[in-house]
């Protein structure tokens, strides 16, 4: 990507007066890391409240009688099931059951729901959504809105103090709070949070309070990656891809029983059928040995020396107080408790197979 297509966020000129280091992602210069550094971001978030711009993510409005069919057949869904407000971790699948993308997809009324898209895919999510909607009822909205997530054990707390109430908003649940406003709790660091979509006025009045609250701290990209990789939570274009289904991410959780055996979602058959024969690899929690990290793209083998799979994230977890990842081990290795090895520039690192996540869910779920 050339830097003169490079997407820049809303609130650009917010985060480098708060002396923020840019860095691109996904096709857009986000602020990567603030003055107090990764480490104390992240520690900051798991003990009071991170605030981050998650403006690159994109917000559709799907709305029409013919929406929840829609949304069916795109995602291994039961979008009807849904109470209204209620929020379901999805995907949008190819024919051969490979992930496009995960979604969080809110139903806010009966023929309306919106849904939340990973920035590097935003494009291609809509011209798939656009393509699929022609055979249906359906209007497909791409909403222009600024994106803030609010995470932490203190975040309903400095929300409350910025006047936007929480009590009654669920986890996984959205709301719209205020006209234009979408409000959803669930958080990609593993502590009880909130995103909010807005329009840009508004948005910079919020920010403005609640950074007012010596609890609330500008969060990078940096520490979203390692809170929501201690938390076990996958990322999109690493961690799942095109290339990979959810029965090998050991995400069929998201699937209701009932579909995996007769939905008609796209990749539906497909899916079936490896689940039938069952995932030749399967997604595992690494922890290496030592201080070390091991990063994303490294080769994994067994004992012997074969090959036995590939790390998909890696770093420092600063909660965990030791190095973690997550990879990729093929089936008959993949359960915790197995040594492995990861090739690190030609040094053979000892790593465990480890269960997820590395660091406790904290959500609220009462």
């Amino acid at each position: 990507m050339t830097g003169d297509d490079t997407k820049h966020l809303p609130l650009e000129d917010l985060h480098t007066a708060a002396g923020a280091r840019f860095g691109a992602f996904a096709g857009w210069s986000m602020p990567l890391t603030y003055p107090a550094g990764v480490m104390k971001e992240h520690l900051h978030t798991r003990e009071h409240a991170g605030l981050f711009d998650i403006s690159h993510m994109k917000l559709f409005e799907v709305s029409g009688p013919g929406a929840g069919a829609l949304l069916n057949r795109a995602c291994p869904l039961d979008a009807g099931a849904l109470d209204i407000s209620q929020s379901k971790y999805t995907f949008f699948l190819n024919e051969a059951a490979g992930i496009i993308d995960d979604l969080i997809v809110t139903r806010l009324g009966d023929t309306r729901f919106m849904v939340v898209a990973n920035a590097g895919n935003a494009a291609e999510d809509e011209k798939h959504l656009r393509a699929l909607a022609a055979d249906f009822d359906v209007k497909v909205e791409a909403l222009d809105r600024v994106f803030l997530a609010i995470q932490g054990p203190e975040a309903w707390a400095a929300l409350s103090r910025a006047s936007i109430e929480t009590g009654s908003l669920l986890f996984m649940h959205g709301i719209e709070p205020k006209q234009n406003w979408f409000m959803s709790r669930s958080g990609y660091t593993g502590e009880d949070g909130f995103e909010i979509g807005l329009p840009e006025a508004d948005a910079r009045a919020l920010v403005a309070k609640l950074l007012e609250d010596e609890r609330v701290l500008w969060i990078g990209l940096a520490a979203r990656d390692s809170l929501r990789l201690e938390a076990g939570l996958c990322l999109h274009g690493q961690d799942i891809t095109p290339e990979i289904d959810p029965a090998g991410a050991g995400l069929m959780w998201a699937i209701p029983k009932d579909l995996r055996a007769s939905g008609s979602f796209i990749g539906a058959d497909a899916l079936r059928a490896i689940l039938e024969r069952g995932a030749a690899q399967k997604r595992v929690g690494l922890k290496p040995d030592g201080r070390q990290p091991v990063r994303a793209g490294a080769a994994l083998f067994d004992a012997d020396g074969n090959a036995a799979g590939h790390v998909t994230s890696g770093g420092f977890g600063p909660s965990a107080g030791h190095p973690v990842a997550m990879g990729y081990a093929s089936t008959p290795l993949a359960k915790p408790g197995t040594k492995l090895f990861a090739d690190v520039r030609g040094t053979k690192i000892p790593i465990d197979i480890s269960s997820l996540p590395f660091t406790p869910h904290r959500y609220r779920k009462g």
